[in-house]
């Protein structure tokens, strides 16, 4: 029986990719998470053999989430899963020990796919993201090197919320969040938040 872990801040979401995988005979969802400290710690106890994260979580981005897994626990198997098709955020799964990237609108068609491969240790990456990175450097995007947690803060306040929300879902202080912030403007060269805004797009970290 193959074991798997289900890690999404969204119920619609999980219980939709627990019904794709559950047609297939020997795969068990061992766990969910909504949060990625409770995906960390239900990892730990129940030892996937599979992991499907989502890159933007509360509490641990899916890449600390992934980074934690591969340290802890090294014959489990990552697959980042997100709703934004970024070459950019492809390449840092991958870097992160990730063997799998997945965007949450091709679920239907390629999550088997990308279970089944990861399954057999095989990496999985959509054929999309050939050479997507190099033209968002193009575009002035991949070149800028945020740490997962400032691209998460950058998301998040492109998305309207507050520094005071921010620090809310992500268990962390308002000072952190600031911190964050400031980090990731400085190192964009903006100086405001409409500039956020426009790398969040650029970097698909958001829709238009």
């Amino acid at each position: 029986m193959k074991r798997i872990l289900i890690a999404d801040d969204h119920d619609a979401v999980r219980s939709g990719l627990r019904a794709v995988l559950e047609q297939r005979p020997g795969w068990m969802i061992v766990a969910e998470a909504s949060d990625g400290k409770s995906a960390f710690e239900a990892a730990l106890k129940e030892r996937p053999d599979v992991a499907i994260v989502d890159f933007f979580m509360p509490r641990m981005t899916g890449l600390e989430i992934t980074r934690g897994i591969k340290k802890h626990l090294r014959e489990t198997e990552v697959l980042i899963f997100t709703a934004h098709e970024s070459g950019v955020l492809a390449q840092e799964a991958l870097q992160a020990g990730a063997r799998a990237f997945l965007v949450k609108s091709d679920a239907n068609k390629l999550l088997l796919a990308a279970v089944e491969a990861l399954m057999a240790r095989k990496p999985f990456v959509g054929g999309r993201f050939c050479g997507q990175s190099d033209r968002e450097d193009e575009a002035g995007v991949g070149h800028v090197k945020l740490s997962p947690r400032e691209r998460l803060v950058v998301k998040l306040v492109a998305e309207g919320y507050s520094n005071k929300g921010i620090s809310a879902m992500l268990s962390s202080s308002v000072k952190t969040t600031e911190t964050h912030r400031a980090s990731a403007m400085g190192k964009l060269g903006v100086n405001s938040i409409a500039g956020l805004v426009r790398y969040a797009i650029r970097a698909k970290l958001i829709e238009e």
